[in-house]
Parts: C-alpha cells; structure tokens; sequence
C-alpha cells in the first residue's frame, strides 16, 4: 500500500509535465464522476453539505481557528440544523462543530503542540459545577428513564460546560483573545441581520426560508413565528433562525455588550463605524424580540461598562431610552414593558405561575433536584422561565449555590485584571474594552437569566457553549492583563495578603 501511494505522489509531482498533467486530469474527472454520484444518491443539497463538510474537517485539522469559526456559525446562524442521518440519535451541527474541536484539542494535547492547564480556584469550581450537574443526572434516574434525546441534550450541556477549559487552554496570548472576539461579533451580527430580515420581509417567504430548513429538522411552517402572547393579532416577534424570540433577546445581550465597547474603545477591534453598523443591528433584532427581559439585561451590562469606564455608553444609552420613548411606534412597546412591571399582562402572570409551581418541586427536593429527566411528581412540572428556578428544579439549591460562586469568583479574576490594567501605568485599550464586554456581557445574561431560561436548558445547548466561551475568554483576559499565570492568578484569590497588592 505504501509503495502504491509513493507512485502515485511520485506520478502527481513527477517532471514531466505530461505525467503530472494526464494525472491531475484523472484526479479532477474522478472527483467529478464521486460528485455526479453523490448528487445522484443523495440530491444537490445533501451532496453540497458533504462536501463543505468535508473541506471544514481539513480546515480544522490544520488550524484550531477554522473549528472556532465553524462553531460559531453554527451557533449564531444554525444553532438547530441537524445532519440528515442517524445513529442512534440525530446529531446536529453543534454537536459535529464540538467534536470536532475537542478531537483537534485532544490531539494537540497528545502530541504535546498544546500546553496543559494549570490549577486555578475557578477551574475547580467549574469542574465542581459539571461534577454536580452529573450526579444530578443520575440521581434523576430514581425518577424516570430519560430518552435518547434527553441523553445527547445533556451531554451537550455538560461539553458546553467543559468548553469552558477547552478555550482557556487554545488561547494563549492577546491575538487569539481578539481572533475569537472579532468572529463572535461578526457571527452575532449576521445572526441579528438574519433576524431582521426575517421580520421585515412578507411572513410567507420566512416560512419557506425556515421550510426549507426543514430538510435539516429544523422547525418550519406558520407555527414557527411568534406573536406577543401567541396571539396572531399582536405584533410579531422576532426569532430570526433562535426558534425562540427570548433566546434570541438573551443572545443579544451577550453579542451586543461585546459589541459596545468597541464604538468608544480607543482601539476597537474594527472600524468604528462598522461597529456602529453592527450594534445597530443588534439592537433592532433585540427591540424586536418584544423580550423584556433581555432589554433589562442589556441595559444593565450597559450601566456597567459606563459606570466603570465609558461614560459614552451611558450617554447613548440614554439617548436611544429617550428616542424610544417618543417614537409613535414604540409606544406599544413601552406600555407592555409597563403592563410587565405592574404585573398585569398575560405572559407575566403565566410567568409568576410558573415561579409558584417551581417553588413547591423544589421545596419537595430542596438539595439536588430530580435531575434532567422530568417531574417524578404528577402534579409538578420540571421548567420554569428562570435559570436559577430552573437549574435549582434540576440540581437542587446546591447546584446553584455552586454556580453562583463560580460567577462570584468569574467576576473577581475579571476585577483583578481591569484593576492592573487601569493602574499599570502601561494602558492597552483594547484588551480592557474586551475584559469590560466580556464581563458586562455576563452581568447582563445573568439579569436576563431572572427572567428566562436559557442559560441552562437541555433544548438550547448553543446558549450554553457561548456563555461558558464567554466564561473562558474572561478568565484568559485577565491573566494577560495580570501578566502571569495560571497558578498566581489562584494565590491572590485566595490569600488576601496577597490579593491587596494585585493592582
């Protein structure tokens, strides 16, 4: 076999021109005569789909970037497509994009090409944080057998949790942080443009648009728009290719408190009237969602980028609340925000309903919740539109104790590092407008999260693997604003002689 192969590279670069020539044109009609066949077993869209699949695998097996842009375009623009095969369960592209990442990770671990992670008091929260998560899965057995379906949602939750450790060990200096960055914002407004787009052009050629998806499971048909209220007559909500107009709202708090800084950095990562474009159109896809919710979280990430440094923002901000008060077409948006506030809508009283049935399963299993698999009670349900109400259902109030630490010591590393760079003496603009997106983007999913889910849900796992991306790059931010490693950054943390000489 070897011997064969060294003939034909032999025949493929050989110096005759006529040799190499005759087989470059054996090679091109032999993938020509596979590529007439695959279209003619599995039809143009399929065959289409093999072969960018195909390219994507070599891309990612040279350089780790192509796999980070592959996951995240899954995540932003196709966070539902599924591949049309199955193997005990249907994977989707989420789960091709991670393994795919986590092989060339593996390898290069193997191979020694990437360096291992050092201890820090967050890594082990973390982990704790996936441990518990785990035995809360299992411990859900006693309950009900979960199905295949509930299985690979898991698991996907749980490599979106780890995913955690995969970025903080990829990236290694400030070129790769602003690499990641850049695709997250460019991925985030394409995801925004596709939403708006889709609320603004004839509801019949959405359907078709989302119909035609359908050959990839992805759900089509009139039932996939969304109204206020699931009511036809009230305006339409925007959903873009998110399924879900509040998961659409809460991914614009995490691309549009990224974007932000940029339009007041010194240094933006883009050209300042780009991001102008780019935060434009993110904010219309999030006006659009009608997702309260998500406008409370981005204006809270937004207060605190402006209190901590960019008064501009909070300028803006104020100027675009005003604008949007005196609009005649936001005033409809604005009494809802009002009826939800005064608790008098439909949805908010559904929503306070569900907070009262979560209360009572989750005082029958305070500790660790009934798992992943369901209610083992008749008269309870498992789901709730709140993630700590949610994740307590599931995990119990340990769980969430757990989690809130984490995020506790997330925002204490991310402190530490923006206090260096603010008293360095040495500035470096654009790495404090990343730190500062990154943790006010966190800031505000987690006030999103009071009002939603989908931080924590088996049925959007895309939501996950971007929150916990966020979790990584923040941590590997401030490090290089700290400028040492992994094993100092958890001394200061936790002796706090030490930690008074951080800045």
């Amino acid at each position: 076999m070897q011997t064969a192969l060294n003939r034909v590279e032999g025949a493929f670069f050989s110096p005759d021109g006529r040799v190499s020539g005759l087989m470059l044109a054996a090679l091109i009609v032999a993938g020509g005569l596979f590529a007439a066949l695959l279209v003619a077993v599995a039809g143009p869209m399929y065959a289409v789909a093999a072969l960018v699949g195909a390219i994507g695998a070599v891309l990612v097996l040279r350089d780790m970037r192509w796999g980070f842009i592959l996951l995240l375009a899954v995540v932003a623009l196709l966070p539902f497509a599924a591949l049309p095969v199955k193997i005990v369960f249907t994977p989707t592209f989420l789960d091709v994009a991670l393994a795919a990442l986590y092989f060339v990770w593996i390898l290069r671990l193997a191979t020694r090409r990437q360096a291992g992670l050092s201890g820090t008091v967050l890594n082990v929260l973390v982990l704790l944080f996936l441990a518990l998560a785990g035995f809360a899965f299992f411990n859900g057995l006693r309950f009900g057998m979960p199905t295949v379906t509930t299985m690979r949602n898991f698991a996907e939750l749980a490599l979106a949790i780890f995913f955690f450790f995969l970025v903080l060990g990829w990236t290694r200096d400030e070129s790769q942080l602003y690499f990641l960055a850049r695709v997250i914002i460019v991925m985030g407004a394409g995801a925004a443009a596709i939403a708006v787009l889709f609320y603004v052009i004839p509801d019949t050629w959405t359907i078709r648009t989302l119909d035609a998806l359908g050959r990839f499971n992805y759900p089509g048909g009139a039932g996939a728009l969304r109204y206020i209220e699931d009511d036809p007559e009230n305006a339409m909500r925007a959903i873009g290719t998110m399924v879900d107009p509040n998961v659409l709202g809460g991914f614009m708090i995490l691309i549009a408190a990224l974007t932000a800084p940029q339009l007041v950095s010194v240094k933006p990562l883009f050209r300042r009237w780009l991001v102008a474009l780019f935060l434009v159109i993110e904010l219309a896809a999030l006006y659009l969602t009608y997702s309260r919710g998500s406008l409370v979280g981005l204006a809270v990430a937004v207060l605190v980028m402006g209190v901590m440094r960019y008064r501009k923002l909070l300028w803006l901000a104020a100027a675009a609340g005003i604008l949007l008060l005196l609009l005649p077409p936001a005033q409809a948006y604005v009494a809802r925000f009002v009826e939800g506030i005064q608790l008098q809508d439909q949805a908010t009283l559904m929503r306070l309903g569900e907070y009262r049935d979560a209360v009572g399963l989750i005082s029958r299993y305070p500790w660790f919740g009934v798992g992943f698999s369901g209610s083992p009670d008749a008269d309870l349900y498992v789901g709730v539109s709140s993630v700590y109400l949610l994740m307590a259902e599931e995990m119990g109030l340990v769980g969430v104790v757990i989690f809130l630490i984490t995020i506790l010591a997330f925002f204490m590393v991310l402190w530490q590092g923006w206090r260096r760079l603010v008293h360095s003496g040495q500035p470096n603009p654009r790495l404090e407008a990343l730190l500062l997106g990154i943790g006010a983007a966190v800031a505000g999913a987690m006030v999103g999260g009071v009002f939603d889910h989908y931080l924590f849900n088996l049925v959007y796992p895309h939501m996950a693997v971007l929150f916990w991306l966020y979790l990584g790059l923040g941590v590997r931010a401030s490090q290089l604003a700290l400028g040492r490693g992994d094993g100092e950054v958890v001394s200061r943390l936790t002796d706090p002689a030490r930690a008074g000489t951080t800045c």
